[in-house]
């Protein structure tokens, strides 16, 4: 009896789907299965269709703000042959973990300065590895409008810098995963990926000096008056080398100004120690210049709608327009699945310069400055101050098949049911991604990498001719009604 039931119930399940399919309304419920359960295209009941991608390069005016978490891209690209050049700066402030604790006890205790040292914390590096690159430190201007209340944008133009060099120190980027013998006064450790660089001596007499008591010179009675005397470090790479460096500012482990010297302690004996400086609050900027050369010059100047190949960097850089006309006319149909298919296509130098993290897809407004989500097909989720979504289901990472592809069965659904606006779709690798999402009704960031400049990839564009099959193009797997 349960189990006549059960069928019976199964039956009723079946007919009620499909008088929900022969109906020539909204179909929702057949785009919810559809995202998972594919039927096979047999041209009978299932088909599938190929539809033509218009695709279009552009320069990506990049509004991302650096935070204190960022990782910050340090170095010099001279020399990519299908981009061009790629500079990058990095500028952050220092601090104590607490006031009213002078880090040197007493100024009058110490006798002799050994070494100043700024170790940088090494996360990663981008290009050539084996090129060697020149790091030099400046300290930032008291009137260079840096500080720790303002997020700064990757274009934002340089901040002045005050007296002469600090210090530098080249480095063949490859050997920066090596262990580094640290001595420290009876202690002996190795730490590995990390970038030190030699300061002056004077500097680190300079912060000897510094005292708790509330006047101009109480810099270790507050972090505010410490950073009238000290802004921060600016980091600048030479244009030199053809790699990009990642360091964590925030990593107080690594990424800290280091002072060694030697005090007077109890019986007139002299002890020789350190104290350390790290990146505690805001403060931190990244300046990224990108100089177009090559391919990707040539095709944000040709001026056609429509380019055979698309050039994208990691942020700040390029994205492409895609424009799908074929769907403002294609036929109301129970969409099982759409997806658009990006195959990269080979470039010069594609084992020196690699591809971005991840790719992602948003569509834009007609006046091209607000971006919304595909929330439906994205699975989007909102917390306080971003989104998160999905990646196995919406796409952006390359598959096993050299490919991407993207998921917007629901969105095209509703294009084709409702006559929804069919929207210009923008294709980039952003760090973070700041989209509007109808579902929300809230504009916030996606994060969808963590490295600035980090990549860089060709893909073959809507009427790439070489291999018509590696076209960008949209795929869809529909029933009629």
């Amino acid at each position: 009896m349960k189990n006549k039931i059960t069928l019976l119930s199964f039956f009723s399940m079946v007919a009620v789907l499909v008088l929900i399919i022969a109906s020539c309304k909204k179909i929702n419920e057949a785009t919810e299965l559809g995202a998972g359960l594919i039927p096979p295209v047999d041209n009978i009941n299932t088909f599938e269709a190929f539809l033509d991608i218009e695709t279009d390069n552009q320069l990506f005016n990049d509004s991302t703000k650096v935070l204190y978490n960022d990782l910050l891209a340090l170095g010099n690209i001279s020399s990519d042959p299908e981009f061009g050049a790629t500079h990058a700066d990095a500028y952050f402030n220092i601090s104590r973990s607490s006031d009213f604790n002078n880090p040197f006890v007493h100024k009058d205790s110490v006798l002799f300065i050994d070494s100043v040292i700024l170790s940088l914390s090494y996360e990663a590096a981008y290009g050539d590895t084996n090129s060697t690159q020149t790091f030099r430190v400046y300290e930032v201007a008291q009137n260079a409008g840096f500080n720790d209340t303002t997020l700064y944008k990757y274009n934002q133009p340089d901040f002045l810098t005050t007296g002469g060099e600090l210090g530098s120190k080249s480095f063949q980027i490859s050997k920066l995963d090596d262990s580094i013998l640290h001595i420290r006064k009876k202690d002996t450790t190795k730490l590995a990926n990390v970038m030190r660089i030699p300061l002056l001596n004077s500097f680190g007499l300079r912060l000897a000096q510094y005292d708790t008591t509330n006047s101009p010179n109480g810099g270790y009675r507050s972090d505010s008056i410490f950073k009238t005397l000290f802004r921060g470090f600016a980091v600048k790479a030479d244009n030199s080398g053809n790699v990009l460096t990642y360091l964590d500012p925030a990593s107080s482990e690594k990424t800290k100004l280091i002072v060694y010297y030697r005090k007077k302690i109890a019986g007139g004996l002299i002890d020789t120690t350190f104290t350390e400086f790290a990146h505690f609050t805001n403060g931190q900027a990244n300046i990224i210049r990108r100089t177009a050369a090559g391919n990707w010059a040539s095709y944000l100047a040709n001026g056609l709608p429509n380019d055979d190949r698309i050039f994208l960097q990691g942020a700040p850089g390029s994205f492409a327009q895609l424009h799908i006309k074929a769907l403002d006319t294609f036929r109301n149909s129970v969409i099982h699945r759409a997806e658009i298919i990006v195959s990269p296509i080979a470039s010069t130098q594609d084992n020196v310069f690699t591809y971005p993290q991840a790719l992602f897809l948003d569509r834009i407004n007609a006046a091209n400055d607000t971006a919304s989500t595909f929330d439906a097909d994205m699975e989007l989720t909102a917390s306080i101050g971003s989104f998160s979504y999905n990646f196995g289901l919406f796409g952006g990472l390359i598959k096993s098949d050299s490919t991407y592809r993207f998921n917007i069965t629901r969105y095209v659904q509703n294009i084709v049911t409702t006559r929804a606006p069919n929207y210009k779709l923008r294709l980039y690798a952003p760090v973070r991604a700041y989209v509007y999402s109808p579902s929300a009704k809230a504009t916030s960031q996606i994060y969808v990498g963590d490295k600035p400049a980090f990549g860089r990839i060709a893909i073959a564009g809507g009427n790439y001719a070489v291999v018509p099959a590696k076209k960008m193009r949209m795929r869809v797997v529909y029933s009629k009604l």
